[in-house]
């Protein structure tokens, strides 16, 4: 069994590894509190270290898997092979009426145990949540619960909804002890490191636009702000070493009379820098409307960075959106509906056309683009075979002091399909830009000071 530090610390190298992070003094405070609540209650060990080494909410759902690996419920398999379905449906039926914890656990292991185990060799080469829960199919035991608790079909039908929600969420509470009882034992057989790397799901700022489910790009949204304080520290930062200038040799010279001709204290000529001009042009069509809408309500929470803001949408239209991505804080998770709704961002057909889009801004709105602007092009320049009018972005490119395409998509992608990601890198610095962590290193590496 591995030692209580080590495991300690293998908690937290995997924690870091999933992009949360924990310093020194964080993991000197997470073994202080194994010494001070001791090993008799698993849950309270659990809350105690997520209040040591956590400091977001969002946290918690990389870190409760992680602890399950390291701090698990038993080690070892239990002695319960070739159970009853019917029996441990019966006895599941009754926990759940009862909200019965412990029993819970029990059942999950037997369900992995008698259910899960997969493969040639005799006990099982290795364990599936999946398989267990398609066998067991817990979900379908609402009815039985609800007969237990004694809500029937003449019950008040508030109270009854509320009933059968509280069912549902302790069925899908079985459902988690069942998978991270089947993470607990493939990590006895494979180590708790590779199981913590290969099967446990990443914190959101690291799921990938494209794949991000609607839950994660809620979670997002909801760290907008304070990623934007982040950012305008970081940019804020920048802008005053910037301000710093060049040497002035002549009034260096100058000051060196007074030391004998030697340059004791160089003088800086002060630059007084304007804040950038920004301008976002941005694909809001199918699956990249959340990598667009998360980046636009990014930009408009660091809008006291910039001298100005404008947001610019299309689909195979263009139309600017500033001013509804500045009323946005209101109902961040709405905007891509507004967006579709009241802006002209559509034609006779629904799918992206950038060559259409881009043609049209170069046309309509190109004074939008001047010499203290930066342009940033939000898309995965996928064009649906129709002309992807590289003229047009040269045209807007040209006008810019700085210009970058951001594309959601991994550079492998770049050349097939209907992608013409490689033709418009030809003209505009092309940065793959995959999920939340990559957007912010970008926005404050490329952001002009």
């Amino acid at each position: 069994m591995t030692a209580l530090p080590d495991r300690l610390t293998e908690l937290v190298r995997s924690l870091r590894a999933h992009g949360i992070g924990i310093g020194p003094g964080e993991t000197v405070d997470a073994a202080a509190v194994l010494e001070v609540l001791g090993f008799d209650d698993r849950e309270r060990i659990r809350e105690g270290l997520a209040a040591a080494l956590l400091h977001q909410e969002g946290q918690r759902a990389v870190f409760d898997p992680v602890f399950d690996l390291y701090f698990p419920l038993r080690v070892g398999a239990p002695d319960h092979s070739g159970g009853d379905t019917a029996d441990l449906r019966d006895r599941l039926a009754a926990a759940l009426a009862a909200d019965d914890r412990a029993m819970l656990d029990q059942l999950a292991a037997e369900a992995v145990d008698s259910l899960g185990g997969y493969g040639a060799t005799p006990g099982s080469d290795g364990w599936s949540a999946h398989q267990t829960l398609a066998r067991l199919r817990p979900q379908t035991l609402l009815a039985r619960v609800r007969t237990t608790l004694g809500q029937g079909a003449e019950g008040d039908a508030f109270t009854d909804r509320l009933t059968d929600d509280e069912i549902r969420r302790r069925i899908e509470a079985f459902r988690r002890r069942v998978g991270a009882e089947a993470r607990r034992r493939v990590a006895e057989r494979r180590g708790a490191q590779e199981i913590a790397r290969r099967a446990l799901p990443p914190t959101a700022d690291r799921v990938d636009f494209l794949l991000a489910g609607r839950a994660q790009l809620d979670e997002l949204r909801r760290s907008v702000h304070p990623l934007a304080r982040k950012l305008a520290t970081r940019l804020a930062a920048r802008r005053r070493r910037a301000a710093r200038g060049q040497i002035d040799l002549r009034r260096t010279l100058r000051g060196s009379l007074s030391t004998g001709g030697v340059p004791m204290r160089p003088v800086l000529r002060r630059r007084r820098p304007a804040r950038p001009e920004l301008v976002l042009l941005c694909d809001v069509s199918g699956s990249v409307a959340g990598f667009a809408n998360f980046t636009m309500l990014l930009v408009q929470a660091l809008h006291d960075q910039f001298s100005k803001v404008r947001v610019f949408a299309f689909v195979n239209r263009v139309d600017e959106v500033t001013d509804l991505v500045a009323n946005a804080s209101a109902d961040p998770a709405g905007l891509a509906a507004r967006i579709l709704a009241e802006a002209a961002v559509t034609g006779w057909h629904g799918s992206s056309d950038y060559g259409t889009a881009l043609g049209e801004f170069a046309e309509r709105h190109l004074d939008a683009v001047g010499p203290r602007t930066a342009v940033f092009v939000l898309g995965d320049a996928r064009t649906n075979m129709s002309d992807p009018n590289v003229p047009a972005l040269r045209r807007i490119t040209a006008r810019a002091r700085r210009a970058y395409w951001l594309n959601p998509e991994q550079p492998a992608l770049w050349s097939t399909g209907d992608s013409a990601a490689l033709a418009y890198a030809e003209v505009v610095e092309m940065h793959a830009c995959r999920n939340a962590r990559q957007l912010s290193a970008l926005i404050a590496r490329l952001l002009p000071t």
